[in-house]
């Protein structure tokens, strides 16, 4: 769901090799497989094997906010039904509401068909894209133009609602909180790089340790850097994979520019959020690659509970990193 990402889990093995106390007996239980068009991990600290609840869990937040499953909530939602929306849906809809409020409208998950249109979401683009269909497509285009208070939900005409900025880093927060249900409250939770951290690695005796990939244009994957998190929710927003090149050679990123239904040029490569959970992490990262690095650091000072590390080219094409807030340096 959504854009990519890339964050990558270090090799948890090899940043543990001291020997464990004999009297310690905790044993973690490790998951992973395919899941919303990407790939999980969890790992938590019980040997009970929790893969058919994480599982059923996983097609419930499916069925409801996939715009790639034709019969989901909001797939039907787009095609101009009114539907029962579940408290999964709710939650989702809630928070976009909050995080298109404080960053002015730059996160609006309504921007959706300009996303297809441009061939950046799951439907199809428009071939021969111009500014008028691009103008026609933007009078769908504002959060503030729904009811998100109706218990039958239902969006105007012309509106495509596209929660793949946000839904991902929601469904690592739906297992956290399974798992802490079930007084698991040792994890880690990583979907497509959105991570969930709580507590430490109990077998190891050591903190959850995460790295972040170094932006590369060669296709290849390296770390830029790892650091450790700790009963939060972290998420990366990166177009250095997805992105589309002009005339001229200049990048544009797969994030719509909602102001002007165009993609965004931008020079940042990576953004990096920490939050109290993972959904809210997710959608500022989206927010943040479109803002720009000097409105960014201005909305940092306002939420300065957000934490953010931002991967630029310089105007020499080189990169730099920027820590705001006190984001973890190791």
């Amino acid at each position: 769901m959504k854009k990519h990402v890339f964050i990558v889990l270090t090799a948890l093995v090899l940043l543990s090799c001291k020997e464990k106390p004999e009297h310690l007996t905790a044993k973690n239980t490790t998951l992973s497989g395919p899941v919303f068009g990407t790939s999980f991990k969890v790992i938590y600290d019980s040997e009970v094997n929790y893969s058919k609840a994480i599982d059923s869990l996983f097609q419930v937040v499916n069925q409801s906010m996939s715009t790639y499953i034709p019969s989901s909530d909001i797939s039907r939602i787009n095609k101009q039904e009114t539907v029962d929306i579940d408290l999964h849906f709710r939650t989702v809809l809630n928070k976009s509401k909050e995080i298109y409020q404080s960053t002015d409208g730059v996160f609006d998950p309504t921007i959706g068909a300009v996303v297809n249109a441009w061939d950046f979401g799951p439907e199809g683009k428009i071939v021969g894209l111009d500014s008028l269909k691009i103008k026609a497509l933007m009078k769908g285009v504002g959060f503030d133009n729904i009811d998100i208070n109706k218990t039958q939900f239902s969006i105007p005409e012309g509106t495509f609602l596209d929660f793949n900025a946000i839904a991902k880093g929601y469904g690592v927060d739906v297992i956290s909180e399974f798992l802490e249900s079930k007084e698991s409250l040792n994890y880690l939770v990583e979907i497509g790089g959105e991570i969930r951290a709580s507590g430490i690695n109990m077998e190891k005796q050591l903190p959850w340790k995460v790295g972040l990939d170094e932006p590369r244009f060669d296709g290849q994957q390296s770390v830029i850097k790892a650091i450790s998190l700790k009963d939060v929710g972290m998420a990366t927003s990166g177009t250095y994979r997805k992105f589309k090149l002009d005339s001229l050679g200049n990048r544009y990123a797969h994030i719509i520019n909602t102001e002007t239904g165009y993609p965004s040029k931008t020079n940042i490569l990576s953004v990096s959020v920490i939050a109290e959970d993972c959904m809210t992490a997710d959608a500022y990262a989206t927010a943040f690659q479109a803002m720009g690095i000097a409105k960014v650091k201005s909305f940092l000072k306002k939420y300065n509970q957000l934490k953010a590390f931002i991967v630029f080219e310089n105007e020499e094409q080189e990169l730099e990193t920027l820590n705001l807030n006190g984001f973890p340096t190791d």
